[in-house]
């Protein structure tokens, strides 16, 4: 277990300590169940209390709240962003094994890195491309001509079908699929036709994808995802889609083909993106949203039906049924007032 003490995590990380700052921290925890070896923080109000009872041997504070605690602390203008780094700090992620398991099935003519690391029964697909210090986990499947570059871990059962193209530093969590066929079909008479999907998925460097999160192929041009971008488990994204750099995916978001996102947005959980839409820079889509209609200016959008009691909902419901019918009266009753004030 790594451990370290407040002077060296702040020569580290920034920020300034008060206190004691020998103290030595073996991880991070809650206010409420941290104990004396271990480095808590606040980042919500409701949670000031704690602080009086904490066990923790340090905590993590911002500038306004410095002298709520008298126990060895560090100040820093980001406290949750502060945490993140410290939890980093105390639980890197385990060292591979470099080198290619004997179980693996590699291509000859695959490009592999010395200091990579492929396990047993993963498939590197012909001329493949495997970066410096990748980490292929068990099952995984990398198609040929695809690329993924380094420091990339792909963690057990993820598939990269062929000609994508991965940045550094991807974290690809079991069960995602990369450049699957985009949902491409043309009615011909009585049945449907399948459009190829000729495209690939080219992927940023310091992206992470979440499990069973599927990103499908561009039909001709490719679908991209840009540098910095997090998303969350099971999310679709489908062809030709782009999504600007450091947006934020919660999980189970769909969408659509053809929608670009810009940058810096948020979307929240089960969010749906109609296809070829716009998406401005910085926004925040509210979860649960449908978004029918393309976003042009920064902001919070919501798109929620309130939740009420059944019956309640369901009267509702038969009044917004007619609340076209009902528009069309108001007007028509503005009208009447108007000619009313015109001949008074």
């Amino acid at each position: 277990m790594k451990s370290y003490s407040l002077d060296e995590i702040v020569a580290r990380l920034g920020g300034r300590v008060l206190g004691d700052g020998s103290i030595t921290i073996t991880q991070i925890s809650t206010l409420d169940a941290a104990q004396p070896d271990q480095i808590s923080f606040l980042t919500n109000s409701k949670y000031r209390t704690q602080l009086a009872t904490t066990q923790a041997g340090a905590l993590i504070l911002s500038e306004a709240d410095a002298e709520a605690s008298e126990r060895p602390r560090i100040i820093s203008n980001n406290p949750y962003a502060y945490f993140a780094k410290v939890s980093a700090l105390l639980n890197p992620l385990p060292e591979a094994q470099q080198g290619v398991h004997e179980r693996a099935v590699v291509a000859p003519s695959a490009r592999i890195a010395a200091t990579a690391s492929i396990a047993a029964t993963a498939v590197i697909g012909a001329d493949a491309v495997i970066g410096e210090h990748v980490v292929i986990g068990e099952g995984c499947s990398v198609g040929e001509r695809a690329v993924i570059g380094a420091h990339s871990r792909l963690y057990p059962r993820v598939v990269v079908y062929h000609d994508c193209v991965v940045g550094e530093r991807l974290i690809a969590h079991s069960g995602v699929v990369i450049g699957a066929d985009g949902f491409g079909i043309a009615l011909d008479g009585d049945h449907w036709i399948k459009i190829p999907q000729i495209g690939r998925v080219v992927i940023g460097n310091d992206v992470e994808i979440g499990a069973n999160t599927t990103i499908d192929r561009g039909a001709l041009a490719d679908t991209v995802i840009e540098d910095g971008v997090k998303m969350d488990n099971q999310i679709q994204i489908a062809h030709n889609v782009r999504v600007g750099a450091h947006t934020a995916i919660a999980g189970c978001v769909g969408i659509a083909g053809s929608a670009t996102i810009g940058k810096y947005c948020r979307i929240g959980g089960s969010a749906g993106i109609l296809g070829h839409l716009q998406i401005a820079d910085n926004v925040e889509i509210a979860s649960f949203s449908l978004i029918g209609k393309s976003i042009r200016e920064a902001g919070s959008y919501a798109a929620i039906y309130p939740f009420s009691k059944t019956d309640e909902w369901r009267k509702n419901a038969v009044h917004l049924r007619h609340l076209d019918d009902l528009v069309g009266r108001v007007k028509a009753l503005e009208q009447e007032l108007k000619s009313i004030k015109g001949s008074a």
